[in-house]
Order: structure tokens, then sequence, then C-alpha cells
């Protein structure tokens, strides 16, 4: 056996070993980016994965240094029609697990109340209702916009009555400037619930931390809770949501608390897992890139890019700037961040600013680094002042001013 290769003696080990399964030491670049970006789950069942299983996808999520290189192509008898052959029977064995994962979210669909039946609200449902029977709970009536998804539609009055229909998870999608009282007006039904029936309760605002702590302070102790952010919404998704970004944290699982970890589950925290992670299957499958991150830590990275960018665009947009004849593409980009950020309500840009601490801090190093461009252009200029030949007013007036 010292005289194969490397990769040769990893096959034969899985032959030995692995009997049900075939080689997944193949160069994971080489897998197509739609199903490489995937966050690959086992399904769910009475029956657990069998552990070779369970180790093949171990070991392509945290491959050894030898495997490393086996993978990328280091040894030198790698055959190229050979390489093709794994990277097939691996894309086989990739498209098995996803069918056996789908037939199992079809065989035992979520029962999915979204609170907030607006755009926003309708533009997730008829993703929901794909694999999961959609509840609409709105203020206002939106019966009509219900029925053409296929969904049941409870007045936000007769919340009760929804969640007595048997709800399994339910989304609160209403602006940040009301969550907080929203959820005041849903705990008196929340409460009257038994431990077991309560929901896991999702929230999608822009801003993390504030309706996280609304939560856990607020919900019954039974009640899930999972913080999450689609980074995009009904205009930058409405095509497919393939490639596009969604921040989740598991804020509480079966009692047990992110931020607060080495508490022990209480309840059912098998249920509570696979509860949620039947909900964020539906994001998966619908091609989301998902990214696991705290609430806190979403904060901090949404100032700089997502605040950021209404803050820059609606700067812009003050200043009254309207397309020429003789646009670049670069202009027509800025246009286009100033028309996009001025659609979302102002109420939406005010959330991001008033429930993320991060914001102010954001908008005084835009000053700060105005100050600094502008003070470089003025030193720039006082030098080309004092330099033989210089002409014209212009500088001289905007200098000296």
């Amino acid at each position: 056996a010292q005289f194969l290769p490397p990769s040769l003696l990893i096959i034969f080990a899985l032959v030995l070993y692995l009997p049900s399964l075939v080689s997944p030491f193949t160069s994971l670049s080489k897998i197509p980016s739609s199903l490489a970006s995937k966050r690959l789950l086992l399904p769910s069942s009475s029956v657990p994965p069998s552990d070779a299983l369970v180790d093949s996808f171990q070991l392509l999520a945290s491959p050894s240094d030898d495997q490393l290189g086996a993978m990328n192509g280091d040894s030198k008898d790698d055959d190229l029609t050979e390489l093709k052959q794994e990277e097939i029977r691996l894309l086989s064995l990739l498209t098995s697990v996803r069918s056996r994962k789908l037939k199992n979210l079809q065989k035992k669909p979520l029962r999915i109340a979204v609170l907030g039946f607006g755009r926003f609200g309708q533009f997730i449902s008829k993703e929901f209702s794909k694999t999961a029977s959609v509840v609409a709970v709105s203020r206002s009536d939106y019966s009509k916009e219900a029925a053409a998804l296929g969904a049941e539609y409870y007045s936000l009055d007769d919340f009760s009555s929804a969640l007595s229909s048997g709800v399994d998870v339910l989304v609160i999608s209403t602006s940040i400037l009301s969550f907080s009282s929203t959820v005041q007006k849903l705990l008196p039904a929340l409460r009257s619930l038994p431990p077991t029936d309560c929901p896991l309760v999702v929230d999608v605002c822009s801003v993390k931390s504030h309706p996280s702590r609304v939560l856990l302070s607020s919900l019954p102790p039974s009640c899930d809770i999972l913080s999450t952010h689609p980074m995009f919404g009904p205009d930058s998704g409405k095509h497919s949501w393939s490639g596009l970004n969604f921040v989740y944290e598991k804020t509480r699982l079966a009692g047990v608390v992110a931020s607060l970890p080495g508490r022990k589950p209480s309840g059912d925290h098998a249920y509570s897992v696979d509860r949620a992670e039947r909900f964020l299957s539906i994001w998966e499958e619908a091609g989301c890139n998902m990214v696991p991150m705290s609430c806190d830590d979403h904060d901090r990275a949404a100032a700089n890019s997502q605040f950021v960018t209404h803050l820059v665009g609606r700067v812009l947009g003050r200043q009254g700037l309207k397309p020429t004849p003789i646009d670049t593409k670069g202009f027509e980009s800025v246009l286009q961040l100033i028309g996009s950020t001025g659609s979302d309500s102002f109420d939406l840009f005010y959330g991001l600013y008033k429930y993320n601490a991060n914001s102010h801090d954001t908008i005084l190093k835009l000053k700060q680094a105005l100050l600094e461009v502008e003070t470089q252009l003025r030193e720039k200029e006082r030098v080309d002042v004092n330099a033989p030949g210089f002409g014209g007013d212009a500088g001289l007036l905007w200098f000296e001013g």
C-alpha cells in the first residue's frame, strides 16, 4: 500500500469503511457556486442520518491539510478523467441529499403566520407558500391579497384566533418604529397559550439588537426567537433570491439564549431546533446566502454598509442631481443609488438611525471624511496659487472664501 498515491489510499479507506458513500474528495471550487454556497442541512427525521454521511459532510467542511492537497490537485497521479468522475459522484450525492431534504420539508410543512401583510409581508409570503401554509395577519384589510396567495386572513384584532388555529412560526413584519408597541399587543394572546403551543417568533427588521432585546424581555420563556434580516426586498429580490444575503441569529431556542452560552435547554430542544431549521431551509432552498451572525455584529456591520448607503443616497438626493446629456457610467450609478434609497420611506431610514447605536458614529465619520477631502483640496489649491503660472480666479475665490 505504501506505493499507492495518497488520493487512492483515501478512496481505498472509503471503500472499506464507507461502502454506502462515494468519495467526497474533490475540489470544492469545482462544485457549481449554487451548490457550494449552500449550507447543507441533513434532513430532520425520526431516523438519524448515518455516521458515514455525517462524517463525509464534516470532512467537506473541515478537510485536513493532506486532504486539501488532494482536493486541490497537488497529487502528481491525479487524472482529469478520474477527477471529473469524482465530481459527478459528489454532485449526485449532493442532489440526493437535497432531494431528501425537500421531501422532508414537504412531508411536514410549517404553518407560518405573517403579521404585517404589507408589501414586504406579501413578498416573503409568496415564497413561504411554496412549502408552507401561510396565515396573513394585519391591521388593514388584506383579505383579497391573502386569498390571491392561497393564504388565510385574520384581522390583527382577531390575532388570538389566528394563534389558536395552530401556528408553528410567527413572522413579525412591521416597521421598526412600531415593533415594540406591536409586540406588546400580541402578548396577551401569546401568554394564554400552553407552553408547548408557543410558536417560533421571527423578526425581519433591518436593525437587529433592538428587536432582539424587545422579544427577549417581553415574550413568554417558552417562545423560541429567531432574529433575521433578509438583505433584500421586493425590488432587489423580485426576480430571484439566489445569492442574496440572509442574516440570522438563533436568539433563543428551548430556553438557550445565544448571548448567554452555557445554559441547559429546557423543554423539547430537538423540536425547537428542528422547527427553526425548517424555517431557515425555506430561505436556503430559495437560494439565499445564509449568514449566521450575532445581532450586535450585524448592527455594527449594517451601520457601515446599509445605513451609510441610505445616508449617502439621501444626501446626494438633496442636491437635486438629474441626468445630463454627457453622463458617465459612474454618474448613472449615483442616480440609481439616489433612486433606490429615495424609494424607501423616510421612516425606514429614520429607524436605521434611531435603533442602531452605531449609526450616529457613521454620520460623524462621513462628516469628518468630507472635511478631510475638502482640506486636502484647499491645501493643494494653496500650493497651486503660489506656484508659477497659476491662472484663473475660480480657485482663488474658493481658497479665500
